[in-house]
Parts: C-alpha cells; sequence; structure tokens
C-alpha cells in the first residue's frame, strides 16, 4: 500500500509497472487492508485508477475489477461509515471513464445483489445511478447473441430488478437511488409499481420513510399513480382492522394483526409527509384533487383525513370543500335513490357511505392528527351552513323533528353538527373554537332558522356540560342579546342552557338581569323572551317539599352533572328566588294579549314542576280573574268581556285572552287537588293546607256560578245573536269576533271542568249539554257570518280543551262500557252534535301535533303525553270506523258534511302519518295499542310485521266492502282515506317479507278488477301500486300495460285507426285515463332519473377503472350487466312511450307532460350513445347487439310517431275554426293565462325536436367510432320550421275578382297569416307555386327590398329559433333555412346580378 502511495505521486509508468505485477488477489488485499485501518484508502485507489489507463484492456480490467470487489466491501458494514462514503465517492468520479462492458457487467452486479438481498444497508447503491447513466449514454452493447443501445439496455435492467424479489430492508435505499436515475415515463412506472406492491412486504414504521421517498420520486411523473398507491394501501388496512375487529366480537377475543394505535400514528406521519410534498409540488395536489372530482367510491377514512390537511393550504382549501360537499350530498342522493328502488338494490352492491367516513375520520383524529381537526371544524360548520333549514314565506320555516333527517340536505346538516359534536368531546384545543362559532350565528343568524345550531349547542350541554361551564363568558355575553334575538332561539337557547344554571351562580345571576331588562323591552318580542326566560327559570329551580312528578323530568339528569343542586341553594333561597320571579311576572299581566297568553300557558308547567308554588300562582290568577268576573249572582252574563279588548283609533284588539286565563286557573286547580289528594304527609303542611283550601273554594264557587249563569245566558246577553256583525272589514265585527271567541272558550273550559268534576253524574252532564248547546249554537252563527264560502264542518275555531280530556271524553262516548256510568254517558251519547264535536277536536289536536310537533294547552308539550294520547285517541276512533260503519249513518248523507265515520277515518290517517313524522321508531307501539273487536284475533306483538299486516288487512276489507257496494253506492272520499292509510302502513312492511309479497299481489289485483269510474280514487290506487311496485321490481312492465289500456281507452290520433281493446287493468278507463296517463309520466320520470344514474355512475367507474383496460374485449355476449339493464329498461320504456304517443290524449297538461318526457327520452338516450362513444375510444369494443336493437327501437318506431304526434298535439292546441278565434281573443283580453300556457307549449315542442336531432347527430358519430352504421334506422327527420297553410290562402285568394283586387288581398292576406293559421302542410303546392310566380312576374320591377320582405313574411318560423347547421351533409337539405323550388326560381324575373341565395338569406341574417 505504501509503495502504491509512493509511486502515485511520481510519473504513472512506474505505477502501472508495479501494477501489472499485482495479482487479483494481492489487489484485493492490499485494498482491504487499507480500508480496514482506515490510512489514506482514498488515496491508494485514487493511485490504482492513476495506474490503470482506461484506454487499455489490462487497465480497465483492473478498474472493474476495484470497482467489483469496493462495492461488496462497503456494503458488508465492516467499514467505518466516513470511509465507505469516500471510497464510494471516488469510484462516483471515475465510473464515465469506464468503457461499455465494464458498466454492464457493473450493473448486472448490482442487479444481482439486489435479488440476493445483499445491499441491506445501501451504502453502494448511490454508485448504482452514476452506472446506469453512463450506461445509458453508450452506443451500442452486447446483448445476448444481438446488440442494445444503451438506453434500451438500462430499460431491460430496471424491467429485470422490478421483476425480481427484492429485500425488505432494501426498499427505502432503493427507492431512493432511482431518484438520481435518469428514467423514462415507462420505466418509472415499472419503478413505481414495484415500490407500491413492497408495502405490504414491510413492517409498519418503515412506511412513513417510504412515502416520504416516492413522494419525492414522483417529481419525475407517474404522481396519480404514488397518490392512488399509498391511498390504496392504508385503505385496506382500515379494511382488515375493521374484520378485524367484527371477528373479535363475534368470538370474543382480541384480534389485532396490526396495533391500532400504531397504525393510526403511521397514518397521521403519512399524511403530514404528503401534505408538505403538495405544498411543494402543486402539479401533485392537482392531480390529488383530480383523482376524487370524478366519483366519490374511491374516498376512504385515510383519504379524507388526508383531503381535511390538504385544506390548510390556503390555494386548496375552498376546492377540498367543494369537493366534499358534493361527494357528501351525491352519496345521501345515491342512497336515497337505491332504497327507493328494489331494481337497483339488485343490480348494484352495498352503498359506499361518505358520512361514516367522515365520522370514522373523526374517532381516528384521537391519535394525533391535529393537522386534521382544523379541517374538520371548517367541514362541519361548511355543512351546516350550506345545508341547514332556509328561511320560507315571510321569513317562516316549517317545523319539523328534529331528531329525523329524510332529505340528503337535512342529511349532510346533521352529519355536520355530528362531526362537530364528535370533534368537541375528543379534542381539548377546538373546543373554544366551535363553541364561539356556534353561539355567533346563533347571535347573528337572525333572519334564518338556527334550529340546527340549537340543537348542536344543546348537545355539546348535555355531554359536557363542565366543560362549557369552563367558558361560561362566552355564554353570559351570548344572554346580552337575548332581547333582540328571534322568540324561537331565544327559548331553544334557554331550553339548552338550563342543566348550567343549576351549577352556575354567576351565570344564573347574569340570565335574570338579562330578562329583568328584557321585561321592559320595547320590542313584544323582547318581553315574550323574558316571560319564556322566567318561566325555565321557574320549572327548575324546586322549593324543597315539592311533590315529585314522574312525567316532569327533565331532558338532562342532575347526576350528569354531578352536583348537588340543593347544597348550593337551600330550599329558603329557592323559595324567595322563584317567589321574586313570579313577582316580575305579575307585571307581565297588565301587557299585550300574546305576552300574558305565555305566561297563562306556561303556569300549569310550572306548578307542576314546583308545586310549592301553588299557593302564589294560584293567587296570582284568581286576582286577574276576579277583574273580568262578575260576582253579582244575579248578573248576566257572568264575564266583563269589555276589558278584555282594547282599541287604538279605528283598530279593536284582544288585550286579555279571557278563556285561556280560565283555562290555566282550571287546570292548575285541578292538579293540586288532585295532587293533595294523593299526597299521604300532609301532616306538616296543615297551615298551608287551609291557606289552599281558601283560594281552592273560591275559585270553585266561581266556576260553579259561571257554570249557572253561562247556561242562562243567550247569545243576546253578549250581544252576540244572528243580527250581530261579524265583518272583519270593520271595527263592530272584529269585536264581535273576539267576543265569540272568548265565550266560545270560557264554554268549552267549562265544559272540561264540569265533566271532570261530575263523576258520571247525570244531571251535571245534563248541564255539560247545556253549556254544549250554547256553544254549538254561537258556532253556528260565526260559522254562517264569517263568510259566503262553504266551511267543512271540521273546521272549526282552535278548541282549548286539553288532550288529555279529549281522550277521556272519546273513550267515554265509545268504548266505556260501565254500567254505573251508562246512564250518564247516554245523555252525551244521545247528541249527534256533540260526538261528531269531540271527534272534529281531536282530529284537530291531531292536526296540530303533524304540523307542528305539539299541541295547545295543558301537557302539549310533553312528548310522551302526546303519544299516548295518539295511541289512545287510535284505538277509540278504529273502533267507532269498523264497528258502525257509514252506510248506516243516514244523518251524514242527508247534510252537506262528511259522516262521523269519515271523520273517524280521517283522524286515523293523520294520526298513521302524525306517527310516522314524529315518532317513526314507536309506530308499533301505537299499532299494539290498538284493539280491534273482542273477537279478532289477537296479533303476535313480539312480530311487527305480522301486526302491522293485521291491520292493514282491516282496512283492506273495509275498502273491498266499499267496492263491493256498486258504483251508485261507492263513497269516493271513504275509499280515498283508506287507499291513503294503506298507503303509510305498507311503508312499514319490509320489502323481502312474505306480507308486502300478499299486499302488492292484492293491489295489483284491486286495479285489475275495478272499474269505478272514479278519477280521485284511481289515482290514489295507481299511487298505492307504484310505491309498492317500485319496491317490488322494476314498474317498466307495468308502466307498457297502463299505456297499451290508456291507448285502447282513448283512441289513436288518427281516427282512421282502431286500437285493439285491451284491458289489463280494470281501473284504467275514459274518465280515469287522464289521471292515469300523469302518473304514469311521473314514473316515467322516475325510471329515466335510475337510467340516467346508473349511466353516469357507469361513465364516472369507466374513466376512473384502472383495470378498464383489461376488462375491455367485451363482446355483445358478455355485455356488462349494468348495460345490459340500462338497455332493457329504455326498450321497455320506448315501447310504452310509443303507446302513449299514438294516443289521442286530451290538449293541455297531459300533452305538455307527454312533450316533455320524450325530450328527457332522447335526452337519456343521448347519454348511453355518449357512453359508448367513450367506451369505443378506450375499450375499442364492439357495440352490443341488445344497444343495436334499442336504437331499432327508437328510429323505427318511437322517433316517427314522434312527429306524428307533434303534429296532432299543435292541431289539437292551434286548430279552430273563426268562432275559436273569437272566443281566444276575448279570454286572451279577460286573462293574459293563454299565452303563458302557449308560450309553455311552443317551447316543449322545439325541445323534443332537438333532443332528436342531438341523439341522431352523436348516432353517427358512434358510427363512425364503432364500424356499424346505426343511422340505417334512423328516418329523414321533417323539416318543421316553415309551414303555410295553403288551403286557407287558396280560399281567400279565390274570394278577389280583379288582379289588383288579388294583388292588394294577397299582400293584405300574407300580412294577416298568423301562428294559428300555420299547419304541417309543405309549401310546395301547385296552385300556391302558379300563384307565387305570377304574383313576382307582375311585380318585378319593384324594390329588390320589396322581394325581401315579400319572402321573409312568407317564409318566417313558426319556432323562433336560430338556424341550425347539420354536419351531416345528407340531411343538408333539412336545414331551417327558407329555400324556392327550383320550379320557382325558373319562372321568376330576378333583377340582372342577384343571386337567389343571397337574397333569400339576406333578411335572416
Amino acid at each position: 500500500m505504501d509503495k502504491i502511495l509512493a509511486l502515485s505521486d511520481g510519473d504513472s509508468t512506474e505505477l502501472q509497472k508495479y501494477l501489472s505485477t499485482l495479482t487479483d488477489d494481492q489487489l484485493t488485499t492490499v485494498i482491504n487492508n487499507g480500508a480496514l485501518k482506515s490510512k489514506k484508502v482514498g488515496a491508494m485507489i485514487k493511485g490504482i485508477f492513476k495506474g490503470s489507463a482506461p484506454g487499455s484492456p489490462e487497465g480497465s480490467n483492473r478498474r472493474l475489477l476495484v470497482y467489483q470487489h469496493c462495492i461488496p466491501l462497503c456494503e458488508s458494514g465492516d467499514l467505518q461509515t466516513e470511509v465507505a462514503a469516500d471510497i464510494i465517492g471516488l469510484l462516483m468520479l471515475e465510473t464515465h471513464t469506464l468503457p461499455g462492458t465494464s458498466l454492464a457487467k457493473l450493473a448486472t452486479l448490482y442487479v444481482e445483489a439486489i435479488k440476493a438481498g445483499k445491499m441491506g444497508s445501501g451504502k453502494s447503491l448511490e454508485l448504482f445511478p452514476t452506472v446506469l447513466t453512463a450506461l445509458s449514454a453508450c452506443e451500442a452493447l452486447s446483448y445476448g447473441k444481438g446488440e442494445l443501445s444503451g438506453g434500451e439496455y438500462k430499460k431491460q435492467l430496471i424491467n429485470s430488478l422490478c421483476s425480481s424479489r427484492w429485500d425488505p430492508q432494501c426498499v427505502i435505499h432503493l427507492t431512493t437511488m432511482f431518484r438520481d436515475v435518469p428514467l423514462s415515463s415507462e420505466e418509472l412506472q415499472f419503478v413505481v409499481e414495484k415500490v407500491l406492491r413492497m408495502f405490504t412486504k414491510l413492517d409498519l414504521q418503515e412506511i412513513p420513510p417510504l412515502v416520504y421517498q416516492l413522494l419525492l420520486l414522483s417529481a419525475k411523473g407517474c404522481k396519480k399513480q404514488v397518490l392512488d398507491g399509498i391511498i390504496c394501501y392504508f385503505k385496506e388496512q382500515d379494511v382488515c382492522q375493521e374484520e378485524e375487529q367484527k371477528l373479535g366480537e363475534s368470538l370474543d377475543l382480541e384480534v389485532q394483526s396490526i396495533p391500532l394505535d400504531q397504525l393510526r400514528h403511521v397514518e397521521g406521519t403519512a399524511i403530514l409527509h404528503i401534505v408538505f410534498a403538495i405544498r411543494l409540488d402543486h402539479e401533485l395536489g392537482r392531480e390529488f384533487l383530480k383523482s376524487f372530482k370524478t366519483s366519490y367510491g374511491d374516498l376512504c377514512p385515510f383519504s379524507v383525513a388526508l383531503l381535511l390537511s390538504v385544506a390548510r393550504v390556503q390555494r386548496y382549501g375552498e376546492q377540498v370543500f367543494d369537493l366534499l360537499k358534493g361527494a357528501i350530498i351525491k352519496s345521501f342522493k345515491d342512497e336515497q335513490l337505491q332504497q327507493g328502488s328494489k331494481f337497483l338494490q339488485d343490480l348494484l352492491p352495498g352503498h359506499c357511505s361518505v358520512a361514516q367516513m367522515i365520522l370514522d375520520t373523526v374517532k381516528n383524529s384521537v391519535f394525533g392528527w391535529d393537522h386534521v381537526t382544523q379541517g374538520l371544524v371548517q367541514l362541519g360548520f361548511f355543512l351546516m351552513d350550506a345545508f341547514g333549514p332556509k328561511p320560507g314565506p315571510f321569513g317562516k320555516t316549517t317545523e319539523g323533528s328534529a331528531s329525523i333527517a329524510r332529505t340528503p340536505n337535512q342529511q349532510a346538516c346533521k352529519l355536520g353538527g355530528q362531526v362537530l359534536l364528535q370533534g368537541f368531546k375528543v379534542h381539548e384545543p377546538i373546543r373554544g373554537e366551535i363553541l364561539d362559532q356556534v353561539l355567533n350565528r346563533l347571535v347573528s343568524k337572525t333572519a334564518s332558522p338556527v334550529n340546527n345550531y340549537l340543537d348542536l349547542f344543546s348537545d355539546i350541554v348535555v355531554s359536557a356540560p363542565m366543560i362549557l361551564l369552563e367558558s361560561s363568558s362566552k355564554v353570559t355575553e351570548t344572554f346580552d342579546h337575548l332581547s333582540y334575538l328571534p322568540l324561537t332561539t331565544v327559548q331553544g337557547l334557554l331550553k339548552a342552557i338550563q342543566p348550567l344554571l343549576k351549577v352556575s351562580m354567576s351565570l344564573k345571576d347574569a340570565l335574570i338581569l338579562v330578562l329583568r331588562k328584557a321585561m321592559f323591552s320595547s320590542q313584544l318580542d323582547g318581553r315574550k323572551s323574558a316571560v319564556t326566560g322566567f318561566l325555565l327559570l321557574l320549572k327548575n329551580f324546586k322549593v324543597l317539599g315539592s311533590l315529585a312528578s314522574s312525567q316532569c323530568s327533565q331532558a338532562v339528569s342532575s347526576s350528569q352533572i354531578q352536583v348537588d343542586v340543593h347544597a348550593r341553594y337551600n330550599s329558603a333561597a329557592n323559595e324567595a328566588f322563584c317567589l321574586e320571579i313570579l313577582s316580575s311576572l305579575r307585571r307581565c299581566l297588565g301587557q299585550q294579549a300574546d305576552v300574558r297568553l305565555m305566561l297563562y300557558e306556561g303556569f300549569y308547567d310550572v306548578l307542576r314542576r314546583n308545586s310549592q308554588l301553588g299557593s302564589s300562582v294560584m293567587q296570582t290568577l284568581l286576582s286577574q280573574l276576579r277583574r273580568y268576573y262578575e260576582p253579582e249572582q244575579d248578573l248576566l252574563p257572568p264575564v266583563k268581556l269589555e276589558p278584555c279588548i282594547t282599541a287604538i283609533g279605528d283598530q279593536v284588539y284582544l288585550q286579555e285572552p279571557l278563556a285561556h286565563l280560565l283555562s290555566c286557573t282550571v287546570h292548575c286547580l285541578l292538579w293540586l287537588q288532585n295532587s293533595q289528594s294523593a299526597n299521604t304527609n300532609a301532616d306538616d303542611g296543615e297551615e298551608e293546607e287551609e291557606e289552599g283550601e281558601g283560594y281552592q273554594c273560591e275559585i270553585q264557587a266561581v266556576l260553579e256560578s259561571m257554570t249557572r249563569r253561562m247556561i242562562k245566558c243567550e247569545l243576546e246577553d253578549f250581544e252576540l245573536d244572528k243580527s250581530a256583525e261579524f265583518s272583519t272589514a270593520n271595527s263592530v265585527g272584529v269585536k264581535n269576533n273576539i267576543y265569540a271567541v272568548l265565550v266560545m272558550g270560557v264554554y268549552e273550559v267549562l265544559m272540561e271542568h264540569n265533566f271532570i268534576k261530575a263523576n258520571y253524574s247525570k244531571s251535571r252532564f245534563e248541564e255539560l249539554m247545556e253549556l254544549f248547546n250554547r256553544y254549538h249554537k254561537l258556532a253556528e252563527i260565526l260559522k254562517e257570518k264569517s263568510g259566503k264560502a262553504r266551511v267543512l264542518s271540521n273546521k272549526i275555531p282552535r278548541s282549548l280543551l286539553s288532550l288529555g280530556f279529549v281522550s277521556t271524553l272519546l273513550t267515554g262516548l265509545f268504548r266505556d262500557s260501565t254500567q254505573s256510568r251508562e246512564e250518564a254517558l247516554s245523555v252525551l251519547r244521545s247528541s249527534g252534535e256533540f260526538v261528531r264535536y269531540a271527534v272534529n277536536v281531536a282530529v284537530q289536536k291531531i292536526q296540530q301535533l303533524e304540523e307542528t310537533g305539539h299541541t295547545d294547552g295543558p301537557d302539549g308539550q310533553n312528548a310522551e303525553r302526546t303519544f299516548r294520547f295518539l295511541c289512545d285517541t287510535t284505538s277509540v276512533l278504529l273502533w267507532r270506523y269498523t264497528n258502525i260503519p257509514s252506510g248506516v249513518e243516514d244523518a251524514g248523507k242527508k247534510e252537506k258534511r262528511s259522516s262521523l265515520s269519515l271523520v273517524c277515518l280521517e283522524g286515523l290517517l293523520r294520526i298513521f302519518t302524525a306517527c310516522q313524522q314524529r315518532y317513526p321508531d314507536r309506530m308499533a307501539q301505537l299499532l299494539s295499542s290498538m284493539e280491534m273487536s273482542e273477537d279478532a284475533a289477537e296479533p303476535d306483538e313480539s312480530n311487527v310485521t305480522e301486526m302491522n299486516f293485521f291491520y292493514i288487512r282491516q282496512f283492506q276489507r273495509a275498502l273491498f266492502t266499499q267496492l263491493s257496494r256498486g258504483e251508485e253506492e261507492f263513497n269516493s272520499k271513504e275509499a280515498q282515506l283508506l287507499v291513503s292509510i294503506l298507503c303509510v302502513l305498507s311503508r312499514q312492511l319490509k320489502p323481502s317479507s312474505q306480507q308486502f309479497v300478499q299486499m302488492i299481489t292484492w293491489t295489483v289485483k284491486i286495479c285489475k278488477e275495478t272499474s269505478f269510474e272514479d278519477s280521485a280514487f284511481s289515482k290514489g290506487l295507481l299511487t298505492l301500486l307504484f310505491n309498492l311496485h317500485v319496491l317490488y321490481k322494476s314498474p317498466v312492465s307495468l308502466l307498457l300495460e297502463l299505456c297499451q289500456d290508456i291507448h285502447s281507452q282513448l283512441g289513436d290520433i288518427d281516427e282512421n285507426v282502431e286500437v285493439e281493446k285491451q284491458s289489463h287493468f280494470a281501473i284504467i278507463n275514459m274518465k280515469t285515463a287522464t289521471a292515469g296517463v300523469l302518473l304514469v309520466l311521473s314514473q316515467v320520470d322516475r325510471v329515466l332519473d335510475e337510467v340516467d344514474w346508473l349511466i353516469a355512475r357507469k361513465k364516472s367507474r369507466t374513466s376512473s377503472d384502472k383495470s378498464a383496460a383489461g376488462e375491455a374485449t367485451q363482446t355483445a355476449g358478455q355485455q356488462d350487466p349494468t348495460e345490459k339493464a340500462v338497455t332493457l329498461q329504455l326498450g321497455t320504456l320506448l315501447t310504452a312511450l310509443n303507446e302513449l304517443v299514438q294516443t289521442a290524449l286530451l290538449p293541455g297538461t297531459c300533452t305538455i307532460t307527454l312533450l316533455r318526457e320524450l325530450s328527457r327520452t332522447y335526452t337519456t338516450l343521448t347519454t348511453l350513445v355518449k357512453y359508448y362513444i367513450q367506451a369505443c375510444a378506450s375499450q375499442h369494443s364492439a357495440l352490443p347487439a341488445r344497444f343495436e336493437k334499442l336504437v331499432k327501437l327508437s328510429g323505427s318506431h318511437l322517433t316517427p310517431q314522434c312527429y306524428s304526434f307533434i303534429t296532432y298535439a299543435q292541431n289539437g292546441e292551434f286548430g279552430g275554426g273563426g268562432a275559436d278565434d273569437k272566443k281566444k281573443k276575448k279570454r286572451n283580453e279577460v286573462n293574459a293565462a293563454p299565452s303563458a300556457k302557449l308560450l309553455r307549449e311552443t317551447k316543449a315542442i322545439p325541445n323534443v325536436i332537438f333532443s332528436i336531432e342531438q341523439y341522431e347527430k352523436y348516432l353517427i358519430t358512434l358510427s363512425k367510432k364503432s364500424k356499424v352504421n346505426l343511422m340505417q334506422y334512423m328516418k329523414l327527420s321533417t323539416s318543421r320550421d316553415f309551414r303555410i297553410n295553403s288551403a286557407t290562402l287558396d280560399a281567400a285568394l279565390q274570394e278577389q275578382d280583379t288582379s289588383q283586387e288579388v294583388s292588394a288581398g294577397f299582400f293584405y292576406l300574407i300580412t294577416r297569416v298568423t301562428e294559428a293559421d300555420l299547419s304541417s302542410v309543405s309549401p310546395h303546392v301547385g296552385g300556391f307555386e302558379s300563384l307565387c310566380c305570377a304574383f313576382f312576374n307582375t311585380h318585378s320591377a319593384g324594390s329588390d327590398q320589396f322581394v325581401k320582405s315579400f319572402l321573409w313574411i312568407i317564409f318566417r318560423p313558426t319556432c323562433h329559433r336560430r338556424p341550425r347547421r347539420h354536419k351531416n351533409p345528407v340531411r343538408r337539405r333539412e336545414s331551417s333555412e327558407p329555400r324556392l323550388n327550383s320550379v320557382w326560381i325558373a319562372h321568376l324575373r330576378l333583377p340582372p346580378g342577384s343571386c337567389p341565395g343571397s337574397w333569400v338569406l339576406s333578411p335572416f341574417v
């Protein structure tokens, strides 16, 4: 070694001679010794290279020997890191001097070492890129028996390397190495695919550095492939984890191949690497977002987390949230579409839920994914803002069930709330931001509903009340805005924070201060908010000793807050606090009626939750009642109505809701009496009991006196007899209306009080009937005087009867068979009007519950009690309907109002609908509470489906009974209600159950056998049939049969064609066919929705599917199932539409709707053609035979009939004689509606023609792509732009005697031609031809402008469309440009040098 170093400083000749004396073993020994001892090994290798001339064979071999020895030596791990790095550096400098054969041997050495797994440390791999770079520069290398260029040789090496097995330890080193290798796109793809395949072979901890190196490698290309591979790997890992978790749950074992927390930490690190790479390489970011824009099917929890992390990059934030928003709403829509169609469920596998992925991402983010949490917060609020409830007309919104999300928008909004709630629970750093944004939106969104944010805030309070107390200052700031917020917002906010008020003195004090200020607010809503807040405090701060009420349990139990309320607030403090609030509330008794009304409605709940306040509350109510009570027992009436109203100018307003005051007093009194009688531990409360008995006796005496005197009162005592004015146009009428409502309310309250106090006494019930008779008499007068419009008998004023009383009353009237009560109840039952009144009130309460979710009066806000009311009422109404059929009710037929049975049936329908909307999970409980007759078989309550079907059969029998009576005795209203009930109940059946099959079989049978000419009933029955059929199988075959029946009933558009009489469904007849057409077309629209969705899904899968190329060799016999299903659906649909377009439909809605569906059908066909164009371009596959048949069906059958139908429609809509024209003109002067109708019609027809022509246009393109002549099935379309009714013109011209008259008359005529005179007759008619030629020749001396004007008037378009240019030269003659017949041009004396084409077309330019 020393000698080599010494000689290297001198002449190279001596060094060469010395090196030539050394054998290969000696040389390698020298290198080993120098490297291991770290003694100037670099200088020694430099000397060896200096003494080895690259041009000589000996020198080249020696250099190669050094390379071949040093590479394994550096990889062995025996050398120090610095020594190995120096050696590799020296070798890299000399690599370019090696000949091609040596480079090839070195490259082969590397490949073999990698295959053998000898490159574990990767120290020598830094040299490999230099070798490959030098190798690719070589011009020719021997390979086998031939030669290859250096680039080709390098490609073979890389291909061989990527096809071999890699040691997992060297994967990262190899990936790093390939970054420095110049690679073609094909070579890079080899490398990337190999590295991605190696992911599963590596330990989990090695994945993040490999991801990092891959991302750096992606700078060369294959960005999409790299990202897809990384995401796919983690997606597979998540699936494995989920399967292992399910397996572990089923075996009660913990099965985990990879620890979950370790996997999540690795995913988080990989996300950081990817986001960092995207920040530096925007092309990578664009590729990443582009891959998710076409379809959300590739999303997974990892990719969602990655998207949310990328959203932190400013330039991508908006794109990411728009992308996620679109994916979420599309996912919900697709899920809804699949759930509503058995056809789609059978065709496609389970739905991919983006919502579940996002919730999984929230759950996974617990493992230190801080870079994801901010995106989750933004996404949550983005969804709630975008899809939250919107203000309706006049700023109002329809109230709905907050917990049930039905539409995709509601589901997306609910998902946003779930994301924020879960994020609030698990991530402490974002809690403050979430709370700030929620409270800010509650305060700022005063113009739109904030129910979604109130629900979220309430959930946050329930889930983490103590955490929220740490941010109580933010809640206190919100209190300052209470008096300016809408009342609904205030109510929701105060209800949400009620658990916090019990544990936070400062929060409670701040609220009271704000409420006191609001009590004196100038805004009415501000004062209402104050009353709401004070009543809430009274309900929740109990005075010790208050009676427990099982029905008053709060939404949040105090155990969740872990604080003893009474330890902080003792009994005396609570009592003083509540009495102070009551004194504040007494001020409300002098304010507007709305404020007083809120107070009266709230006192009952206060009393039930805080019974110790009974004395104060009752004293307050009694003192208020005394103001309007006449104490003199001999004076009538017993109430003073004048103080109940106030006048401002000419306007009269209600000042005191007297009936509500009386109702509140009665219900509070009854509850206190019941609670005191139930309280057995009354030893300590004798003084309070005596005090209570005092005001109770006084109130009882007042009620008894009012009852006695109200019975004696006549309407004249209230100045409300028949001669009174009730018109709302003047102040006297308004005053009388207010008086009448107050008096009717008082009567109702007294009726309820007397029923409860009567204890089934006959005499008391007779008094009750006297009260009702007075009530009914006033109600009839009010109904008669309020207007001349027909009012249904069940449309009564808002009743003040309570839910409990209505339920008890109905049970007593219909179901109570107790012998001791029989005599008393007979008094009530004998009055038909009273029974009808009771049922109408029940239906009114049910309707209110259905619309708003609650009812008026006591317990109206209590969900449990309202459901109990529904159960009791259902049982009674069903018993009444089934035991007393409407056929035996003669009284109902004599009067122009619904029979009592029909009212009961309407009530049942509303109950089932309300329960399905408000209590969807308790439908089985409702059904189980119903009892049919005693001898009826009891349904098995454990089987919900059986129980549901049991009641379905009862209503089926009732409907069958109706249909068996014959058409003369058929009650259409009852039948419609029965069908509607069957529709609602059938939704509870599982489509896979045998009962569902029986239901649809029965419905089909009824439709086929029922031939009643009742349009409304047939519409309901067909709707039921369609609703069931779509969940059973595709409805296209059903639509075809219905279309054939409609065609058979209405006849053909050609009067000379006799249609074959077919009757698949007897429900379709002359009177019901029109309604049937609209229903059929609505189902056609639904089928087209499904087909469009399938085509769009197939297109997105084809464009994004990586294996599409491998599946490209499809033949006609191996058609894709989705394509086959789409083709079959469209084929049957075209056949059905072919029947409809030949049907003589009535002008109007049916015609326009059919034209719209035809236009949509051709648009769908065009979409399918575009899909096959795309498939032909990418896969080069043959067109399926079924598709060719579909094209043939559309071209040879449907399209010609479409043009015939358009002609028929226009003749029907626009045609008519002079008398009809006069009528139309008169109508147009009176009403502009026909003009709008005409505008709609003229839009529908061009849309159909345009859709047909677009379809044919793309068929031409597909024919060229597929080499199949699809246009052979298409007939040339009729040019419909310019039409002249020659018969009308000839008849007018014959009336002219002289040529001057002909000239003047003809010119007058052509300027008077209107669109109503135009038809489909071509202008190429002989007589008219001659006339035009003669007219032109006579006036050819005139100006050219005259000729232009003449032609413009004659050929002006009836459809105002711009001229089109057809790409198909065969169809160019069908252009919408007006062209003269060659015979006409030959007979015209045109000005010299004029060109017919130029001046004919010039008016259109």
